[in-house]
């Protein structure tokens, strides 16, 4: 419901917040793309129609721009409709993100996917998708992103108990998750973020699984149920991860998101220093 955006997402899906000139779902799509991904499911629910339309073609926005001859705009405008094969899929009520990801179960098939959670924004120079893609190419089971937490943080997020792969100092075969533990029950600083390349059998483990706290369907229930049978790995990737579902988080990924750009980073780094902070 976008919440902690209010009263900007009172009418607006949050994936539709500006990070910098771009909507915070097309960095995801984007991702995806770069990763050597195509074909996307944009998982969605009621008050979120302006998702499709950003993706979409705009006809008369498109005729505006060629007759003003506005043609680096127009290039804009049509890269976004032409990024990737888009479907859509409605989640009718918001029973968890297990539950949102079991409703692309039709169109994904039998094959593996990548899941991505449109507020947690990546910067890196290889795309967190095609980091994940390239272990499971070499392992052949599920891949979970990884980041390290301050341990008192560490209460926000699902956190995994993991053996390193052979030495590695990134890589790690998970033993066990947990959701949301206390600081001293945590099993690690290994915090699992919003990227993931899962095996379809994730699908029968949804739906094998009880509801969790708030009757919501947890991925993370689903894939502590996985593990029963198959490997699951973690990765931790190489890379800036921005909180972009936090109103802190956004600011400082808009700020530097902002200073990276060649067009805005320069007079933006200029105007910052004539602050006085």
């Amino acid at each position: 419901m976008g919440t902690r955006f209010l009263p900007a997402t009172k009418a607006s899906p949050k994936e539709m917040l500006p990070l910098v000139d771009k909507p915070l779902i097309q960095y995801g799509v984007e991702e995806v793309v770069n990763s050597g991904i195509n074909n996307v499911i944009i998982v969605t629910g009621r008050g979120k129609a302006a998702i499709e339309d950003h993706f979409d073609i705009s006809y008369e926005l498109e005729q505006l721009l060629e007759s003003k001859n506005k043609t680096e705009l127009l290039k804009v405008a049509q890269q976004i409709s032409d990024l990737a094969d888009i479907s859509y899929v409605r989640q009718k009520q918001a029973l968890g993100l297990g539950h949102a990801v079991l409703r692309a179960k039709e169109l994904v098939g039998h094959e593996p996917f990548a899941v991505v959670l449109s507020d947690d924004i990546i910067a890196s120079k290889t795309p967190c998708i095609q980091q994940l893609v390239d272990v499971y190419s070499q392992y052949g089971g599920s891949v979970l992103a990884l980041m390290e937490v301050p341990k008192d943080q560490i209460s926000a997020y699902g956190v995994v108990d993991a053996t390193p792969v052979n030495g590695s100092d990134s890589l790690f075969t998970i033993n066990n998750m947990v959701e949301k533990p206390k600081a001293e029950d945590a099993p690690s600083n290994l915090a699992i973020i919003g990227r993931y390349v899962l095996t379809p059998e994730i699908f029968s483990c949804i739906e094998s699984i009880e509801p969790g706290s708030g009757g919501e369907i947890q991925l993370t229930d689903a894939m502590k149920y996985m593990l029963k049978t198959k490997p699951i790995y973690g990765l931790k990737f190489e890379g800036k991860r921005y909180d972009a579902g936090d109103k802190f988080g956004f600011l400082k990924a808009t700020v530097e998101f902002a200073l990276e750009r060649e067009d805005l980073g320069p007079k933006f780094r200029d105007y910052l220093k004539t602050l006085s902070l």
